[in-house]
């Protein structure tokens, strides 16, 4: 009965996870033009940012646009930080990245690149009215600097020489506050990001413009040897545009324009309620899948908790094991971790691309069904060991006297750790906007990406995730209250 409702339970998680992955994951595919998946950082204007319209613009994309509307191929936009987003095309999970990444001689060993099409340079920053005017001012200090860019590592090469020491931040906005409060002394960007931030607004002083560092080219990046075609259709369509004054005049558009085109009226963007009315789509979108993950998620792992829990209390030493083993290993994993390693690490072992919905809800399922599966355990094994020994003396098999005996009492104990569990869920979705998914989290990260409202952004996020935790903590009570 046992192995057969296991069998049963494991079905039920690996098809559901399965339809609504590819479900979420579908977009429109037509067959007399190639579709590819191409991975950006959406945080990184003027090159890749969202707009008031929540479209992805800049630079990067307008060029992207154009030319696959005339190499004639189509493509679905993966955002996510800048290091997940190289992951990807590195794992064969996404087929080229555009997302302001400098030509390195490091990167040449892993990508293939595309004709350089736009020179940079990296500055060196540090918060208006600052006393640092050199680099010998950094020593002791900290540095800021942004995960597995070109300017972070010009900056950590020079790290030795000046004494500073170094952060991380995965991305833009937050290691420009972070340099604009006080908390680091200094930051690495590329030249022209920093100014465009610092023209709409950001409180940052470049102190290199006239000679920027480790000067460079962006490139369009592919995996080494693979998806050749891709790669000489954006030489063939670059080459086009940059012929016909087309590329001039994307860069000017974004380079002399002023941020409220792309943000908005100023009305929009300096008040909680002006924000919260100008993205409401935005952050309905983000709680609806906010909301789903962490409705699948619970089910889902309350389903498996208790196929681990009942696993835990089994007569056979080696069923015991396993729920153990398992349980010990998904508890023990940092959920970011094994969300990179379900969604970027698997693909490259198994061979098939997993949609990022599939690999968020698998995360959720692994890791908070562990969770759920030790304190299920748990509350079976704290019914009085004589109500067991009173149901086997008249009569009852094992298992029946663990389904009619045990486990209606044992769940009674349970729920306000379910009920706790539930609320963990909810927060733990959060973590998933690491691998793109546009939960509440990746929403807040791109309009502060675009309007550097940080404190007001965050503010609205977090009372939207209080109200929702509210009511599942209602709805969570009024079922105890029902069940006892």
């Amino acid at each position: 009965m046992f192995k057969k409702g296991i069998l049963v339970g494991l079905l039920t998680i690996l098809s559901i996870i399965i339809m609504f992955g590819f479900t979420a994951g579908n977009h429109l595919v037509y067959a007399d033009e190639p579709d590819y998946t191409i991975s950006t950082d959406a945080t990184y204007p003027p090159f890749d940012f969202q707009d008031k319209n929540n479209q992805y613009v800049g630079i990067d994309q307008d060029i992207l646009k154009e030319i696959a509307k005339r190499e004639h191929f189509t493509y679905t936009l993966k955002p996510m930080s800048f290091t997940s987003a190289a992951q990807l095309v590195a794992n064969e999970q996404a087929d080229g990245i555009i997302a302001g990444m400098a030509i390195t001689e490091e990167r040449k060993a892993v990508y293939d690149h595309s004709t350089p099409y736009y020179k940079t340079g990296v500055a060196w920053i540090v918060k208006k009215g600052s006393k640092i005017k050199s680099l010998k001012d950094l020593k002791g200090k900290t540095v800021a600097l942004k995960t597995g860019t070109a300017a972070s590592e010009y900056g950590k090469s020079l790290q030795t020489k000046y004494g500073f020491n170094v952060k991380y931040f995965n991305d833009t906005d937050t290691m420009y506050n972070d340099v604009a409060v006080g908390n680091s002394a200094a930051t690495f960007e590329d030249m022209p990001v920093i100014q465009y931030a610092i023209k709409n607004g950001v409180k940052l002083k470049v102190m290199n413009a006239d000679h920027p560092g480790n000067a460079g080219w962006y490139g369009f990046f592919v995996k080494k040897g693979e998806n050749q075609a891709l790669l000489s259709a954006f030489n063939r369509g670059f080459a086009a545009i940059k012929k016909d004054g087309t590329y001039d005049k994307i860069v000017a558009k974004y380079l002399g324009a002023n941020q409220s085109t792309f943000t908005g009226a100023k009305k929009d963007n300096f008040s909680i309620w002006g924000i919260l009315k100008a993205n409401k789509s935005a952050f309905l979108k983000g709680l609806w899948q906010t909301i789903t993950l962490t409705f699948l998620g619970i089910i889902l792992a309350s389903i498996w908790g208790v196929v681990l829990g009942v696993m835990g209390v089994s007569q056979n030493k080696f069923v015991r094991g396993v729920s153990t083993t398992i349980i010990y290993i998904f508890r023990g994993l940092p959920l970011m971790v094994l969300a990179f390693f379900i969604y970027i690490g698997l693909p490259g072992v198994i061979g098939a691309k997993i949609p990022a919905f599939t690999a968020g809800v698998l995360t959720l399922v692994l890791n908070e069904g562990a969770y759920t599966g030790a304190f299920v355990r748990g509350g079976f094994e704290a019914v009085e060991a004589g109500q067991m020994e009173a149901a086997r003396s008249l009569g009852l098999p094992y298992r029946t006297a663990m389904r009619r005996v045990i486990m209606p009492q044992g769940l009674k104990i349970m729920v306000p750790s379910f009920i706790n569990q539930f609320i963990i869920t909810l927060k733990d979705t959060s973590i998933l906007s690491a691998i793109g998914l546009l939960e509440l989290t990746q929403t807040g990260s791109l309009i502060v990406a675009r309007n550097s409202q940080g404190f007001r952004v965050w503010a609205i996020v977090a009372i939207m995730y209080l109200i929702i935790i509210t009511l599942l903590t209602w709805f969570s009570n009024w079922a105890q209250k029902k069940l006892q």
